[in-house]
């Protein structure tokens, strides 16, 4: 089933149960489909994927302005306030009405900045129950302190993280924060009581973003 909301698009894989979880991925470059046969694969439990692309990557994933993280980068211009609105009021309801029966729990994943996005949006809305995190953007100037001094909209059931095990291996400065970051934030979360791990990659970045992105999705179906 695919779909454009305000130049977005969307793909929505539902599952054969009326009552499965569901899980919203934003993603870079429409790797729903890739995802969705993935988590066949890997035997994961049923659930509906809705996978969003065509995003304004550096716009819509980002909670606030900040400077290009490397050579030759855009800078970030936050715009996500603005995408969430448009995921609340127009993506969640217009597939959720399209689905047979309503989804036990809904989740919100994302990998890179998607995943700092998929951690931000529980600050602003308690529609999510679940996040993943993969290879998420945590060295992104400010989010971490943003955290620790902000509540949840809703406390959520759990929160998976993941990178690959050369993402800080950089002298970059800004991005060989993110190992350290990441680390950090699942220890906050854990010391509230909340189901989380950090799960290490082989790898940079840039390797494995399918097979990461489903390892995420099934523990957060698992739990």
């Amino acid at each position: 089933m695919y779909n454009f909301i305000a130049s977005k698009s969307l793909s929505v894989f539902p599952s054969i149960e009326p009552i499965a979880p569901i899980i919203y991925l934003n993603t870079f470059s429409d790797e729903g489909q890739k995802v969705f046969e993935a988590a066949k694969v890997a035997g994961c439990p049923p659930f509906t994927l809705v996978a969003i692309s065509n995003l304004d990557w550096n716009h819509d994933m980002v909670p606030w302005d900040s400077p290009p993280a490397f050579k030759n980068a855009e800078p970030c211009t936050g715009g996500a306030d603005d995408y969430l609105r448009l995921l609340i009021e127009e993506i969640i309801p217009t597939t959720e009405k399209e689905i047979a029966g309503a989804p036990c729990w809904r989740g919100i994943a994302g990998y890179s900045l998607a995943g700092l996005f998929a951690l931000y949006a529980i600050y602003q809305t308690d529609l999510f129950f679940r996040v993943g995190s993969m290879s998420g953007s945590l060295w992104f100037p400010g989010m971490k302190e943003y955290i620790f001094s902000h509540e949840p909209k809703r406390r959520p059931d759990c929160i998976y993280f993941s990178l690959g095990d050369k993402e800080a291996k950089t002298r970059n400065s800004v991005l060989k924060t993110v190992q350290e970051n990441t680390e950090e934030i699942q220890a906050f979360y854990q010391s509230k009581g909340i189901d989380t791990v950090f799960q290490l990659n082989p790898g940079n970045h840039f390797v494995q973003g399918i097979e990461r992105t489903i390892a995420g999705i099934q523990w957060l179906l698992n739990r």
